[in-house]
């Protein structure tokens, strides 16, 4: 069952991919006629451009789904697909060659299969992940070399069963636990009889060892992994750096260091910010203005002195909440709750007080999904006194972030609160992805009401 899978799925999915293809090029066809920007074309128009697709997809290997990957690698994978194709068809599709190529046609039909196809191409993820949950399309795999790591690796192989990798036991010479298969030098007698996908071998087997066994393994096809020692058990994902034949493992490297993640999370804030800004801040404005102004003397924003990325400080903006005084850095998180207006009291509890901060986002200072930029007081005091706070700075604030979500906003109380805030931030660098940030931005629509400021 399981070599037979993989000997027919790439066909099938190339199959059912095209087909799909063609029937989201046919609904976004609709969708431009219905909305008037496009005069629609006739169904084998859309083949030659499904045929495009498949080739697209065929040369970029996307019916490869390695089984250990997470939803958002496939739906990054497809977003370059995407990006290949929406190209190619501009450049193409005779059909838009009018006397002036129509550029939103073009892009409207690659956002069109950006989201049909994401849809497909998820569901394809989820069906592979039930169908080896329940024993199928599996890989048999032993671990050479127990160590700590190795008995890591085989709990999360009992439990994520979807990874579909049937864990026959361990080759070590020291471990004589009931998983143990028997000593390192069994493994070479034994091995040929284990119908064996897949060996994992422990970085710390001396490496003459190492070598007789991925000799061995080429010899019989088996694909070979190593698990690097806890050194590099490090929860975060490391990649890996090529010196002519050498490589080297980037230990600290995290997604946004990658100039496609930064400039697809860029993109996103700054259309976001400019929706935001014209649509909603631009009506809010000239109406807290005018409230603001009525209630207390002052101006309508209250700018404060934050650190942004790299421990850069930057102009923060918000509406004035508080009364004014002569403090140069007022910190509305510190001071007492009778200088807060009516309106201001209003406007913190449903954090229309931090719409301003789009204009922070459109200005590079922020972005919509981050940490929670501190005032240069508080994070001066905070540097000092947790391990690692630093390290929040290695990308641009946001005006929502996981702590936020996770319940970790309003006034400081305690040091585990700002030790737990520091923790989620850290989290959310490292394993960033545009999927997180969705999720983070609609979990902060569903806790707004219950919102209090202290940021």
């Amino acid at each position: 069952m399981k070599r037979r899978f993989d000997k027919y799925f790439p066909w099938v999915f190339t199959l059912i991919d095209f087909l799909v293809s063609l029937v989201a090029l046919l609904i976004c066809d609709y969708g431009l006629q219905f909305i008037g920007i496009f005069e629609g074309a006739s169904f084998l128009a859309f083949v030659p451009l499904s045929v495009l697709w498949m080739l697209v997809s065929v040369l970029r290997k996307d019916f490869k789904i390695p089984r250990t990957d997470e939803y958002e690698h496939t739906l990054r994978r497809h977003l370059g697909t995407v990006g290949w194709f929406t190209g190619a068809t501009a450049i193409l599709w005779l059909p838009f060659r009018t006397p002036a190529l129509q550029v939103i046609p073009v892009l409207a039909l690659g956002f069109g299969m950006l989201v049909i196809m994401g849809m497909f191409r998820v569901t394809v993820h989820m069906i592979l992940r039930k169908y080896r949950t329940k024993g199928n399309n599996y890989r048999n795999a032993v671990i050479v070399g127990k160590g700590g790591t190795g008995r890591k690796l085989a709990d999360v192989l009992k439990i994520r069963k979807d990874f579909g990798i049937n864990f026959l036991g361990y080759f070590d010479d020291k471990s004589n636990c009931a998983q143990t298969r028997g000593k390192i030098k069994d493994f070479f007698e034994r091995a040929a009889e284990m119908d064996l996908d897949m060996i994992y071998i422990h970085e710390k087997l001396d490496s003459d060892l190492v070598k007789r066994v991925i000799d061995f393994a080429d010899e019989h096809y088996i694909q070979v992994k190593m698990l690097p020692g806890g050194s590099l058990q490090l929860e975060k994902s490391l990649s890996f750096s090529k010196y002519g034949n050498l490589f080297v493992i980037n230990v600290n490297e995290i997604p946004l260091d990658h100039f496609f993640n930064r400039f697809a999370k860029r993109a996103f804030d700054v259309i976001f910010a400019v929706v935001v800004i014209v649509c909603f801040l631009s009506l809010l404005i000239p109406i807290l203005g005018i409230l603001i102004k009525l209630e207390s003397k002052g101006p309508i924003f209250f700018i404060q002195k934050r650190n942004g990325v790299n421990n850069k400080v930057f102009n923060c903006i918000k509406f004035r909440s508080m009364t004014v005084t002569d403090r140069e850095d007022g910190d509305p998180e510190n001071d007492h709750n009778s200088r807060i207006t009516k309106i201001g009291l209003f406007m913190r509890e449903s954090s229309l007080d931090e719409v301003p901060q789009f204009i922070n986002v459109l200005l590079g200072h922020m972005s919509v999904v981050g940490p929670r930029p501190h005032t240069v007081s508080m994070n001066k005091e905070l540097n000092t006194q947790i391990m690692g706070y630093n390290s929040r700075h290695k990308v641009r604030p946001g005006i929502t972030g996981l702590a936020q979500v996770r319940g970790y906003r309003g006034k400081i109380e305690t040091p585990q609160q700002i030790r737990n805030r520091v923790r989620l931030d850290s989290f959310y660098i490292h394993r960033w992805s545009f999927m997180l940030d969705l999720e983070i931005m609609g979990n902060t629509f569903g806790v707004l009401s219950n919102k209090e400021d202290g940021d």
